[in-house]
């Protein structure tokens, strides 16, 4: 692995010009309207009563996301533990679902309420039905409906993500006023874009290695995962208009997203990441609009700080006094 993108230096000061659709709020206001006037009724809390874990209470949780869709989740909390908590909203990586609930344990140790979300499409309980014009490249998600922001898969999965945040907002156990989103990669760039959709009800950010940031230059630059997903449509379907899909992605960039989410945000970036490249994380970094501060991983790669990395973030919440008492 070789330090491939720009140096630190000339990475601080990254700040390229993309283009921002003229309607962007708009969009996304009225997506999110659509999804809450969609909702039939309340989340869904099942107690896993067989669970063998003896310090967290498991619950099995199906919530309205996308067109009033159910989204599955696992809710962990800290048994025994006087509320309400400060509680963590995930968001997973690409091609991964909510998984099994004893593999994340950390942040309901640590005393957190902690909801772990599907991704849909992606994750075993959650499907994606809506119907996607025009062609497909069945290499991943990423293209799935690129033509047309209306039809965009992110535009479904983004939108579960915020109503995740609002739903969790609303339980006996958490406390509203500190709730945390975080992820890494794919779920580093759902979590920076709900903290702009979402910025009210978010207390802070943990971004790591964010994906679905700068998508030209991930498209131009990275030689493995999702980006080149994009490489190849455009090659095989030569009739498209490559300025019609980055059109179309311009309304689910992060670097449109970081502008307009003010609470605080923990980044991380790893400058030997061939996935998703450095500049791309700089590129959202530098415009995001709340108090931010991101650990550099000089030898890392799409891993970022890998097990140093939520010790990071455990500390730095602590400090904005979003630790559990």
């Amino acid at each position: 692995m070789a330090l491939t993108d720009m140096p630190l230096d000339d990475l601080r000061a990254y700040r390229p010009a993309i283009a921002e659709p003229e309607d962007f709020d708009s969009f996304w206001s009225k997506t999110l309207a659509t999804a809450r006037d969609a909702a039939a009724g309340p989340a869904e809390y099942r107690l896993v009563e067989d669970s063998p874990l003896t310090t967290v209470d498991v619950f099995d949780v199906r919530f309205p996301g996308w067109g009033g869709q159910p989204v599955a989740a696992w809710l962990l909390l800290p048994r025994g533990a006087s509320g309400p908590l400060p509680a963590v909203v995930s968001y997973i990586g690409y091609s991964g679902g909510r998984g099994l609930y004893h593999e994340n344990l950390l942040w309901s140790a640590a005393g957190y309420a902690h909801l772990i979300v599907d991704s849909r499409g992606q994750g075993h309980d959650t499907p994606d039905p809506d119907p996607m014009p025009g062609p497909q490249y069945v290499g991943g998600f990423m293209t799935r409906g690129v033509e047309d922001p209306e039809h965009y898969y992110y535009r479904r999965l983004m939108t579960d993500c915020v109503r995740a945040v609002e739903v969790l907002r609303e339980h006996p156990a958490v406390d509203p006023a500190r709730v945390v989103v975080a992820g890494a990669s794919q779920g580093g760039g759902l979590a920076l874009s709900v903290a702009s959709l979402a910025k009210d009800a978010v207390a802070a950010a943990l971004i790591d290695v964010p994906f679905l940031c700068h998508f030209r230059r991930g498209a131009d630059s990275a030689d493995t995962g999702p980006y080149p997903e994009l490489a190849t449509y455009l090659s095989v379907h030569k009739r498209i208009d490559p300025d019609l899909v980055f059109s179309t992605l311009n309304y689910f960039d992060g670097v449109h997203f970081a502008p307009r989410a003010t609470a605080p945000a923990l980044f991380s970036v790893g400058l030997m990441d061939p996935i998703c490249p450095p500049s791309t994380v700089y590129a959202a970094y530098n415009r995001y609009a709340g108090e931010k501060d991101i650990r550099v991983w000089q030898f890392g790669d799409h891993g970022g700080g890998r097990g140093s990395q939520p010790y990071e973030q455990l500390l730095w919440l602590r400090e904005r006094g979003l630790a559990p008492a």
